[in-house]
């Protein structure tokens, strides 16, 4: 019998009007010469943990042990919108300010998940949400994000996770919702 594996990763939600303003940035990203791949607004996210190809069997075992992550909600701003690594960029991102709270979220998931066969990240933890990814960059991206410098992002509450299952179309990834724990 043939195993069923289900790509999924642990996120934090954006409000709705957060989303719009980040879409707006969206909008300026397009008029650059770049070639970008834009995640839909309605899906952007701050990824806490990606856990890759997972058992299908094994999601049980992962809705309980984030159900034992505590955390009070706390506020997120979207700050500066940039790129991973200007030398050799593949992500644009909104930089998330949040006093660290996402950070600590992300350590008590990576200290739940390592038991069931996780293992911890090796990059330091960076709360942001992914606009867009670089296929082949431009010295335009780098004047549009100048250009956006100053551009609010909005701020919501983050109070809970979910554990989100992807799946790749050629559309896009199409995520649906696993568990969602609220604080």
């Amino acid at each position: 019998m043939s195993t069923l594996m289900v790509r999924a990763f642990v996120a934090f939600e954006l409000s709705p009007e957060m989303r719009q303003q980040l879409a707006a940035a969206q909008a300026v990203l397009r008029g650059c010469s770049a070639r970008l791949t834009f995640v839909d607004p309605a899906i952007i996210h701050i990824t806490v943990k990606f856990l890759g190809e997972i058992d299908e069997k094994k999601i049980p075992q992962v809705v309980a042990a984030l159900k034992s992550v505590t955390a009070a909600p706390f506020p997120v701003t979207g700050g500066s919108i940039t790129v991973n690594n200007p030398r050799s960029p593949r992500t644009v991102w909104c930089a998330i300010e949040d006093a660290g709270k996402g950070r600590d979220v992300f350590s008590a998931v990576e200290t739940v998940l390592v038991p069931l066969g996780f293992p911890r990240e090796t990059r330091s933890f960076t709360s942001h949400a992914t606009l867009a990814r670089v296929k082949e960059a431009d010295p335009s991206l780098f004047r549009c994000l100048e250009e956006l410098k100053n551009t609010p992002c909005g701020s919501c509450t983050v109070s809970g996770l979910k554990l989100k299952k992807s799946t790749l179309t050629p559309r896009g990834p199409v995520y649906e919702d696993l568990c969602e724990v609220k604080w």
